[in-house]
């Protein structure tokens, strides 16, 4: 079905060990290429509007992520979000975002049996697509027992070294895949209501050591930072994440080389700190957004629809500058992903209809730079 594939199932040039991940021996090997995102989006452009796939060192990403946070632990939301993940996959989404512990450990595993059958039907292959994860949260029955509570801040946050490998490993079992593509740093900044900021440094510097080397031994390609308050919040707070201090830890760590290359943060229609907060001096006041982009970083937006509230009565004179649109969801992700600097905008999918909707968009150009602008002045 998909041209380019050798009679072994692999790209031609494509080599990737077999290394058993521990906790699950069935396991895909492979990752995101950039000549098999090239395959995928091949596929779909045609049907697709200029801007809808993004390229990032080489890969090509849909502009639109599905992501999992939300519903219940149980087997009914298990099956939507499989349904959910094929469908969006089949109509040319080929961005997944997850955590071990959304939806205790299960989302990851739906995102596992999702995969497993679509490369099952060759309807893609794992070079094709982009999966994301992230720990950092203790997780019920993902808690490993060499954890000290010297390693864990409030009971609930840890970034000990072994940890994150174990975390690592785990969802690269409940994924199904050899090698995850981005492994987030789940929320750090939750260490620095508990630990000072040199020792907080001091953390993160163990934990991009640990990553760079995971990244060596091909368990990750790329690692990063999923935050909700630390890029959001104004220079000096005591919970600010400072993305050119952590830049220079990942230098120290990785050399000019190193893998710290994706960030995620909430952007949406009710929270543009990233774009709109000037916290950073130099040539001119730079944002979050603006320090990702000199720096060759990728950016991810996260609740692009606030937990579905933008998704349903946004204000009319709002509404009215986002032309060829249907529904206030589709207008709160044209937003999202139409923000400078964004590469992807995430949104919640776990049913079939969600995600027609939402893809719908594939169809329309996202706003262009004066058109976005105009979304920030009154009348």
């Amino acid at each position: 079905m998909v041209c380019g594939i050798t009679a072994t199932g692999q790209r031609p040039g494509w080599r990737c060990n077999r290394e058993a991940v521990g906790y699950n021996s069935r396991v895909t090997s492979g990752f995101a290429t950039p000549q098999g995102t090239d395959l995928f989006t091949a596929r779909f452009s045609a049907g697709c509007a200029s801007g809808f796939y993004r390229t990032f060192d080489g890969l090509k990403a849909s502009s639109i992520g599905l992501g999992t946070y939300l519903g219940n632990p149980d087997e009914p939301t298990d099956k939507a979000y499989r349904g959910a993940i094929s469908a969006a996959v089949r109509g040319g989404l080929n961005f997944l975002d997850t955590a071990i512990n959304y939806r205790n450990t299960r989302s990851e595993q739906s995102i596992g049996a999702a995969l497993s059958d679509l490369f099952r039907s060759g309807d893609c292959q794992r070079d094709e697509l982009v999966v994301a994860t992230k720990a950092g949260f203790l997780t019920p029955g993902a808690v490993p027992s060499f954890l000290k509570p010297d390693d864990v801040v409030g009971g609930m946050h840890s970034m000990e070294p072994r940890f994150i490998a174990d975390q690592i490993d785990r969802s690269r079992s409940n994924l199904g895949l050899e090698t995850i593509d981005i492994f987030y740093l789940h929320n750090p900044e939750t260490q620095l209501n508990f630990v000072i900021r040199d020792e907080f440094d001091g953390r993160i510097r163990l934990a991009f050591e640990a990553l760079e080397r995971m990244v060596a031994e091909g368990k990750i390609r790329y690692y990063g930072t999923a935050t909700w308050e630390g890029y959001r919040r104004p220079g000096g707070a005591k919970d600010t994440l400072d993305l050119v201090r952590l830049i220079e830890i990942a230098q120290e760590q990785g050399g000019p080389q190193h893998h710290f290359r994706w960030i995620q943060l909430p952007l949406n229609l009710a929270m543009v700190e990233a774009f709109a907060n000037r916290v950073y001096e130099g040539d001119g006041d730079l944002s979050v957004l603006d320090v990702a982009a000199r720096s060759h970083m990728a950016v991810v937006a996260s609740a692009s629809l606030l937990q579905s509230k933008l998704s349903r009565n946004l204000p009319e004179g709002l509404a009215s500058k986002f032309g060829g649109l249907e529904t206030d969801a589709q207008r709160a992700i044209q937003f999202a992903r139409s923000t400078p600097g964004i590469t992807v905008a995430l949104v919640g999918m776990s049913k079939p209809a969600h995600v027609s909707e939402n893809l719908a968009l594939a169809k329309v150009r996202p706003l262009t730079e004066q058109q976005y602008a105009g979304l920030y002045q009154t009348a």
